[in-house]
Order: structure tokens, then C-alpha cells, then sequence
């Protein structure tokens, strides 16, 4: 078979809002598929074979059949190689970890190119799958070999050096259970939750709540200690000491056996227990020293390690760590029974994604090689048959034992977060049975941890999980508060800008501080704060960013949506005025006003179910998008007899129009006449006034739509003079004449 030229690539394009394909980031490829678009993959020898050999999930695949194996009965009859690289890409992404489901690919007007797009949750990660995708979709094509393996586990190592952690994912996927939008601030796991005002933020387990002082406290052992004892909380007796022979005598003064650990370290690491001779000791605090700025020397508490999670107040899950053993066979070393009775455990590696850790001789942070050598052994020594060795004291906590805590201990957990002051913590305690207080059985809380690790409770190795990510939610967000400000969307090309300044303007006289993004600049307030055009994902979310904004208005046309997608997942009002640009389109294979139409519906997709979609009645186009609302809608004409307004109002609907010379507000069959425009045709001339009108019209609706009085509206109208640099009126200095609100907009109309 004559080899086949390669899939050209022709651009790439990282949607990250609401767009033309789905509500959700994906990534848009424009492909070209060169003498492909000749061959089908039912003409290419081989090809469905491979394809299936290589990645067998491909049979789980629906496609547009609606059912498993839709996408292999497409690959018989025979389907375009754009359409099998994003099943491909699809499957590639969920064998490493970041499961999708939703790809398409359509052609456009050029012969052979289509665009061909995939959820994407992450632009790099996504961009690996594609070229993993693209490389082993040509070898399969040209019947070449390709290391699957290899393919997947680049991706699987892009997912877990660029997407979210384990434990930040789980308080996202829970944010974005409650509705709740997230916005992500650094490559790391800084995120915001929710927009404006009302957002909160998040680092993996610590929150814009958890106090500074508080975290600085919980690193200090010592001083935890401390101000735990004096609000009886029961601690282990110890003192900080600064050389071995000073640990061995403090461990006299205590009495043994003792536990060592480092007084500012965390995680377990450095920390040794059960300790009983100095030499042991002695070891010990070289070990804890290399772990923090000092170390401590405290009595050993009897019983198992456990660690309760609080938030906000509440003991929300709890695990248990277990001690980690070998078992001698009288021919394996210490180091080769670790590796096969230990570290084969399928739940232990080394990524998040594992509840259980490998344990390694040469980790410089455990007390391993110290805990062998108390027990006479090496990692090269031999165990003779039947005789048990323990490895690790402070294992992994990982079985679950939420169920099992007692009042009296999860009381003392939420005493020992609120002394230090953290609002999420990870109380670490030692007793035998956590299900009874810990004065009856010698027990004591041993540390306090800010920012604790949240995957023992998502992933225990035994037992339930626990909704830790929901938790951390529902203290961020008490119920029925959503994380949301008020955003006005506007979309379309013609006066949208004064549109969105005029709503703006009347938002900010309603008394809510505005962000503004649109053609005009960026404003904060009534200030400008940047020049030139700011229509675009990257200015608005900007805004939503800002925790000043109570309220955001958002101009985004049809280039906006179709280079980035929106700046945000919904909105309370969308507005369309009309369907005009397709000429300006064309590099987006955009060529008339049905496809703007396409491309625009997206602002009344989003919306939200209490929301309002204000639409222009004037193009029955628009007029028609009213179905695709999931909240209410207002139309607006100029005319009151227009079909689509009087249809609406005939159910009962809201819609704003002009009767004579006056702006008009009606409720089915309810009208409020509210404002005069007379002047704008005695000065401007009936040709131009009309466009300004609806301008107006679709501004007032939207104000109307959130809430804003008709007398304010009308006041507001009065005084916005949208040529001035500022979102408002001229200072009294430069105020001679009267500002007209339409007067900018006439001049360039």
C-alpha cells in the first residue's frame, strides 16, 4: 500500500467558554485531509483493525448511532479519517485519566477541511492528545508500528503536570455540581469559585477563610501543643531539644518509650516512634533534624494513628493508617519482600491518584531503614521463613472510619481546628479505638494540619469515601448562594457597545459597582481603566475576576464566541440585537446571517433558568431564538404590532417598544409608558433615529430584566452620554450643554 500524506493540521484554537459546539472548553482543529477526503475507512485495507487492536474501547464508542459500537459500525460503512482522529483523541484521553465524551466534526465550504473539536478540560493536555491522536491515527492508516503505550502515558503525564490535583478537582467537581462556576488563576491548583463579589478561592484544602496566623500556628508544633493544653485539649507531654544527647535525655525526663519528630514538619515525614534505647533515639533525631528547623521529643501514645478532617466546624471523614509488614520466606531480602508483599499493592504509587504510597529504603523522609535496624536487619538481609518484620509505624491513613468516631473525639477535633484557627483541618491523633474518648484509653491529638491532603478520604484503601470536595463547598457556599453577580450578555454588530455602556450606566445608578468589557474599553465603576476594544474572553474575565464587581456587562459578537468562546459559563440576561458581520467572518468559514445566527444563539443558550433573554422581535430570526431560553424572555420593536412582540404578549410575556414618541414597557396586555424620545428625531432626522431606537430598546429591556425601575431607566436615559471617556456624564465644569444619550451613537450611525 503507497503510503498516505499526513493529516495537515491547519489551525488549532483553544475555545475556553460557551461556544458554537457545546457549553464546556473544547479545542477546534481545522484539518485538512489532503487524498484522504478520497478514501473512507472503508476503503483503506486494515485500517478498522488496527484501529480496534491498538484501542479496543473504540467498540464502546456510540457515536451518532446513540448505542455501544456505533462508532465501529460507522468505521465498516465507512467514515472520514477527521472523524475517526476524534474518537481517537476521545479515547486516547480517556485511558489516561480525563474522561470525554464529546467530540464532532463538521465539514466546511473548502474541499477536504473540516473542523473537528473535543472537550477539553485542559489546553496542553489537550493539544498532547491530539498530536498522540494524529501520529497513531497515520500509522494505523499507513500500516506502520506505534507504541500505544507510549502514546497514552504522555498524555497520562501531561494530565497530572498540568490539570488539577486529585483533591482541588473534587471540591471543583462538587462546585460545578451546585452550579457554581470556577475560574482557574494559575497553572497550579489556585482557583477561584464563583464570579465578582460573591467568588471564594481555593488552594487545594486551604480557602480564602483559612487564617495565615492559624496555618503558621499548626507548623509549629510546640506551640499547637501548647495552646491546645490550655483549652484541654489532651496532648502528648514533650519538649523541643537541639542535639541527640539532649533528645536522650528528654526522653528520660518523659519517660520511655518516646516518639521523635521534627517541630515544624508535616506529612509524617521525619517522625519515629516507639522508641525505647538511645542509640535509637539518637538516630531518630537526625532523622527529624533533616525534616525541620528542630525537633521534639514527646511520649509515645499507644494505639494507631488516625486522622480526622474538620470543616467549617464539622468532623466530616476520618481514616485510620495501618502499620505496613513482611513476612520472611527465607530466601527473599528485606528489600525484595517491601517489593513484592508491599508495593505490588495495586492502590499504592506514586502519583495522587493512589491512596497508598510505595515504600523505599532510601527515602530520606521515613524512619524505615531506622525501624529495620532496630530489629537487627538491612534492606540486604535475608528474612528467615515465618518471622514478621515491621516496615512502617506511621503508615498510610488510609481506611476509612468516619462511621466509627465518637462525639467526645470529633468535639475535641473541632475544639483542637478552632484554637489553632483554621477553618479546615486535618486533626491528627493516636488511640486505640477512636470510637471511645480519648481520656478513657490514653489517647491525644499529636498535630494539627493546615491544608490537609484530601485523597485518604476520596480514595481510601478501605472503605466508603466520603464527600470531603462537597464539604469544603458548602462552607465555601451556604445553600441557596450560587457564587454568582449578575451578568448582562450582549451580542451582535451594530451599536452593541452603546447598548452595553447605556446598561451599564443604569446599573451603576441603581447603586451596584460595574464592570464593563466592551468595544469602548474597559471600565471599573464609572472609570475607564483601559482604551481600546475589550469585547473579548480575556477582558471579561478580567472583570469576573475582580472582587469589586457586583454586576458585569459583557459585550461578545460573533468573532468573540467563535476565537474564544464566552468569558462565562451563564448568564442572568442575553441580550441579541442582530445578525449582521458574516462579511467580517469568512476565516471562520462564516458566510451568511443563518450561520452568524448559529453562532449567536450561544448567548441565549446560556442563560439561566431564572435569567432573561432580550431579544430584537424586528428579525424573526432572532425573534425565534426564544425557544432556546431557559428563562424568561423579553422582546423589543420598534413597532408594537410587530407579529413576534404581539404573539408574545398575547401569552403573557414581557416586551418594550415605542407608541408614538414614548418608550413603552408592557406585561401581556399592560402598559407602562415610561420616557420620551421625541427629541432624538427633532434633532437627528427620522433615518438616523431609527437604529438609535432600537439601541435604546434593547439597552432599557435589559436594565428591565434586572430588576431596574422604569423611573430610574428613564432618569438614567437623561443623563448617559456615551462620548464621554468616563461610563457617565461630563464633571459640572464641562457640562455646558445638555447631554443627549444617543447623541454618539447618531454621529456614527
Amino acid at each position: 500500500m503507497n503510503p498516505k500524506n499526513d493529516i495537515q493540521l491547519l489551525r488549532i484554537n483553544y475555545l475556553r467558554g460557551p461556544n458554537l459546539w457545546t457549553y464546556r472548553p473544547t479545542l477546534e482543529v481545522w484539518l485538512d485531509l489532503g487524498e484522504l477526503e478520497e478514501l473512507p475507512s472503508n476503503k483503506l485495507p486494515g485500517l478498522n483493525d488496527r484501529l480496534v487492536a491498538w484501542l479496543p474501547q473504540l467498540a464502546e464508542h456510540h457515536c451518532g448511532v446513540g448505542e455501544p459500537g456505533g462508532f465501529l459500525q460507522r468505521l465498516t460503512e465507512g467514515t472520514w479519517a477527521g472523524h475517526i482522529l476524534e474518537h481517537v483523541v476521545i479515547e486516547l484521553l480517556n485511558r489516561a485519566g480525563m474522561p470525554t465524551g464529546f467530540g464532532q466534526t463538521r465539514s466546511t465550504t473548502r474541499y477536504g477541511v473540516y473542523r473537528m473539536v473535543f472537550r477539553a478540560r485542559d489546553e496542553q493536555v489537550a493539544r498532547e492528545a491530539l498530536a498522540c491522536g494524529h501520529g497513531l491515527l497515520m500509522a494505523a492508516i499507513n500500516d506502520l508500528p506505534f507504541d500505544v503505550a507510549a502514546a497514552i502515558e504522555r498524555v497520562r503525564e501531561k494530565v497530572d503536570g498540568c490539570y488539577l490535583g486529585p483533591s482541588t478537582q473534587s471540591i471543583v467537581n462538587a462546585a460545578t455540581d451546585r452550579r457554581i462556576p470556577h475560574i482557574r488563576l494559575n497553572d497550579g491548583n489556585l482557583v477561584q469559585l464563583g464570579y465578582g463579589k460573591a467568588q471564594r478561592r481555593i488552594w487545594t484544602a486551604e480557602t480564602d477563610k483559612t487564617s495565615a496566623i492559624g496555618e503558621a500556628i499548626a507548623g509549629d508544633k510546640a506551640l499547637t501543643k501548647r495552646l491546645l493544653a490550655t483549652c484541654g485539649v489532651p496532648v502528648p507531654e514533650g519538649r523541643r531539644v537541639a542535639s541527640a544527647e539532649e533528645a536522650w535525655e528528654a526522653a528520660q525526663d518523659i519517660g520511655l518509650p518516646v516518639a521523635v519528630k521534627p517541630r515544624d514538619g508535616n506529612h509524617a515525614r521525619g517522625v519515629s516512634l516507639d522508641l525505647r534505647e538511645r542509640d535509637d533515639i539518637e538516630a531518630a533525631y537526625e532523622l527529624a533534624y533533616g525534616q525541620g528547623s528542630s525537633v521534639m521529643v514527646e511520649r509515645y501514645i499507644r494505639g494507631d494513628e488516625h486522622r480526622v478532617l474538620v470543616v467549617g466546624g464539622k468532623v466530616v471523614a476520618a481514616t485510620r493508617g495501618e502499620s505496613a509488614w513482611i513476612t520472611g520466606d527465607g530466601q527473599s531480602t528485606v528489600e525484595q519482600l517491601i517489593a513484592s508483599q508491599i508495593n505490588s499493592d495495586p492502590r499504592r504509587g506514586d502519583t495522587e491518584d493512589f491512596p497508598l504510597m510505595p515504600i523505599r529504603l532510601d527515602d530520606p523522609e521515613t524512619s524505615v531503614r531506622h525501624e529495620l535496624k532496630r530489629q537487627g536487619l538491612a534492606g540486604d538481609a535475608v528474612v528467615e521463613s515465618g518471622r514478621r518484620v515491621l516496615v512502617m509505624r506511621n503508615g498510610n491513613l488510609s481506611i476509612d472510619c468516619t462511621d466509627e468516631v465518637h462525639p467526645e473525639v470529633a468535639h475535641l477535633a473541632v475544639l483542637a481546628a478552632k484554637v489553632v484557627g483554621l477553618d479546615i483541618a486535618g486533626i491528627d491523633m493516636v488511640c486505640e479505638d477512636i470510637g471511645r474518648p480519648l481520656h478513657e484509653q490514653g489517647g491525644a491529638i499529636v498535630e494539627v494540619n493546615a491544608g490537609p491532603g484530601l485523597l485518604m478520604h476520596l480514595k481510601p484503601a478501605q472503605g466508603m469515601p466520603r464527600p470531603v470536595g462537597q464539604a469544603i463547598v458548602d462552607h465555601l457556599f451556604p445553600a441557596q448562594d450560587s457564587g454568582r453577580i449578575p451578568i448582562v450578555g450582549i451580542a451582535g454588530a451594530k451599536g452593541t457597545a452603546t447598548v452595553a455602556r447605556l446598561v451599564a450606566w443604569l446599573v451603576h445608578l441603581h447603586g451596584r459597582k460595574v464592570g464593563l468589557a466592551c468595544q469602548d474599553g474597559l471600565f471599573l465603576g464609572s472609570r475607564k481603566v483601559e482604551r481600546g476594544p475589550s469585547n473579548d474572553h480575556a477582558s471579561g474575565e478580567r472583570l469576573l475576576i475582580n472582587r469589586e464587581v457586583e454586576t458585569a456587562v459583557l459585550e461578545a459578537g460573533a468573532r468573540s464566541i467563535l476565537r474564544d468562546g464566552l468569558a462565562y459559563d451563564r448568564c442572568s440576561v442575553g441580550v441579541v440585537t442582530d445578525l449582521g458581520g458574516a462579511e467580517q467572518l469568512a476565516e471562520f468559514d462564516v458566510h451568511d446571517t443563518e450561520q452568524v445566527a448559529r453562532v449567536l444563539r450561544t448567548q441565549v443558550d446560556v442563560v439561566l433558568p431564572d435569567g432573561v433573554a432580550v431579544l430584537n422581535a424586528g428579525d424573526e430570526r432572532i425573534a425565534a431564538m426564544a425557544r432556546l431560553c431557559d428563562g424568561e424572555v423579553i422582546l423589543y420593536a420598534a413597532d408594537p404590532a410587530n407579529p413576534a412582540l404581539a404573539a408574545h404578549r398575547a401569552e403573557g410575556g414581557r416586551a418594550a417598544f415605542i407608541r408614538g414618541e414614548r418608550l413603552v414597557f408592557a406585561q401581556g396586555a399592560t402598559e407602562t409608558p415610561f420616557a420620551s424620545l421625541s427629541a432624538l428625531g427633532r434633532r437627528h432626522g427620522a433615518a438616523r433615529a431609527a437604529q438609535c431606537r432600537l439601541s435604546v430598546l434593547a439597552g432599557v429591556s435589559a436594565a428591565w430584566a434586572l430588576g431596574i425601575a422604569p423611573e430610574l431607566i428613564a432618569i438614567g436615559l437623561e443623563t448617559f452620554d456615551p462620548t464621554l471617556p468616563e461610563l457617565g456624564r461630563a464633571p459640572a465644569a464641562e457640562a455646558d450643554a445638555p447631554a443627549d444619550a444617543l447623541t454618539a451613537e447618531v454621529a456614527a450611525a
